[in-house]
C-alpha cells in the first residue's frame, strides 16, 4: 500500500468526468487499498479516485465514529464502484462540507438527506440501498468528483470566491502556490 498525492484545485483533472470501471481487478483492489491509506492519512472521510489522479468512477468512504468519547475510531470502510443515484428525497438539508482537494476550507451545502443508490463493491457485488444522513451526503459529495464538480460549485459566487480567497491566503502563509 502507498500514500498517494491528493490533487488540489486548480488541478484541471479535478474538472474531468471520470470513466466507468470496466472490471473489478486486482489492480483496482490495489488502488482501493492505496486510496484508503491515503484517505486515513489525510485525514478524511471520503476520497474519489480522480482526486489521486485516476479518473475512474470509484470512491472510498469511512464515516465511522469513535466508539466512545476520546476512543479509537470504529472503522467502517465502504467502496463504491460505478455508483449511481437512482432517486433522492425532495427535502434538501444543510451540511457543512470540506474537501481534501480544497484543503482546510468548509462551507454549508444543501443536499438531499436521503438517496437510493446502486454500486458495486470491491468484490464486484452489486448493491442497491437507501442511504440517509451523513452517508448519503458524503456519497453525493464524492460522486460529484466523478462528474468534475467540487463542493464549492454548489455555493453562491460570493461564497465560492470567499472560500478561494481564504485558500489562497492559507497557501501564501505556508509558502505554497496560490490557486
Amino acid at each position: 500500500m502507498a500514500i498517494l498525492r491528493i490533487r488540489e484545485i486548480p488541478d484541471p483533472l479535478l474538472r474531468e468526468k471520470s470513466t466507468p470501471v470496466e472490471a473489478v481487478t486486482d489492480d483496482i483492489r490495489a488502488l482501493i487499498a492505496d486510496m484508503f491509506e491515503t484517505m486515513y492519512d489525510a485525514p478524511g472521510i471520503g476520497l474519489a479516485a480522480v482526486q489521486v489522479g485516476v479518473p475512474k468512477r470509484l470512491l472510498v468512504m469511512d464515516i465511522g465514529e469513535p466508539a466512545e468519547e476520546g476512543g479509537e475510531p470504529v472503522k467502517e470502510p465502504r467502496v463504491f464502484i460505478n455508483p449511481e443515484i437512482v432517486t433522492h428525497s425532495d427535502d434538501d438539508v444543510p451540511y457543512t462540507e470540506g474537501c481534501l482537494s480544497v484543503p482546510d476550507q468548509y462551507a454549508e451545502v444543501m443536499r438531499p438527506d436521503r438517496i437510493r443508490a446502486k454500486w458495486l463493491d470491491e468484490q464486484g457485488v452489486a448493491h442497491d440501498e437507501m442511504l440517509d444522513g451523513m452517508l448519503a451526503v458524503c456519497l453525493q459529495h464524492e460522486m460529484d468528483h466523478l462528474e468534475g464538480v467540487l463542493f464549492i460549485d454548489h455555493l453562491s459566487r460570493l461564497k465560492r470566491e470567499m472560500v478561494l480567497k481564504k485558500l489562497a491566503k492559507v497557501r501564501k502563509e505556508r509558502g505554497l502556490k496560490a490557486a
